[in-house]
């Protein structure tokens, strides 16, 4: 791991969010660029373009001044965690933040995106999403999204909600990984539901590859969201590991991914891979 995006509005739970982006830095040795992103007001001058244009620089200054302003607060945030030795760089864009992050992912061939979260209630919740969640469905690597009221605490438990398909175990090696370099231990979750039966031949053989990097813990409960709530509680999970399963728009509109009804409601962090 390389470069960490860290999208940020100078928000407390932002600012909260990076000190768990430093961590993640500081541990693998990566690069952090720090992303602001502010739009042009929708102004319709007609006959006046001079004026406009004026109005639009006057706008663009305001915003680059005050992301100059804002910068040292992430300064200071490092410096209490003793962290200012990690490499940050900040950039500046006009446009829309999701494409912007989706454009500077590709760009910087970024490894790993950290923003922090805020919760929704409603038909909200359903149908208009957060910011981290159009972000979770728009880019091709994991994203971290960390919860506006969690707490800074060090990572030293890391749970991996898994369905125990082949294709989980590269994501379990990948987590096993990031788990490695922030010294932290990996235990894995399967909730069972009357719809999904394991065999325990199964859970031996992924105990057996695994074993060593990772323990599993087996659930039987029809309510899978808050089986993974519970599991987080009980085993004091640090950080949880999800996958984000992409959908067609029309399947989209019926289903609540798992993922972000967690982005949600949990207070832990998530580590959501695609």
């Amino acid at each position: 791991m390389k470069k960490i995006l860290f999208p940020t509005d100078f928000s407390n739970a932002s600012l909260n969010a990076f000190a768990y982006a430093l961590d993640l830095a500081d541990a693998t040795g990566s690069e952090i660029i720090t992303l602001h992103v502010y739009q042009l007001p929708v102004l319709d001058y007609d006959g006046v373009p001079p004026y406009l244009l004026e109005t639009y620089d006057v706008f663009e200054l305001g915003s680059f001044e005050n992301f100059r302003d804002q910068v040292p607060a992430l300064r200071d945030v490092a410096v209490a965690r003793q962290k200012q030795h990690v490499p940050v760089r900040n950039v500046l864009l006009e446009g829309d933040l999701v494409t912007a992050i989706t454009d500077l992912v590709k760009e910087e061939s970024v490894d790993l995106v950290v923003m922090g979260t805020k919760g929704a209630s409603g038909l909200e919740e359903i149908f208009l999403g957060t910011t981290t969640a159009r972000v979770m469905a728009a880019v091709d690597i994991a994203v971290i999204a960390i919860p506006e009221a969690t707490a800074y605490k060090s990572i030293r438990k890391i749970g991996f909600a898994t369905e125990l398909h082949d294709d989980d175990r590269r994501r379990l090696e990948r987590i096993i990984s990031i788990a490695q370099s922030l010294g932290a231990t990996v235990e894995c979750l399967h909730v069972q539901t009357p719809q999904s039966i394991v065999r325990d031949v199964l859970v031996a053989d992924w105990e057996l590859v695994f074993q060593g990097r990772a323990s599993f813990t087996l659930v039987g409960q029809e309510d899978v969201e808050q089986a993974i709530l519970d599991f987080c509680s009980s085993h004091a999970v640090d950080m949880m590991a999800m996958v984000q399963h992409k959908r067609g728009f029309f399947e989209g509109l019926f289903h609540r991914s798992r993922t972000k009804q967690l982005a949600y409601h949990s207070d832990v962090p998530l580590l959501i891979l695609q």
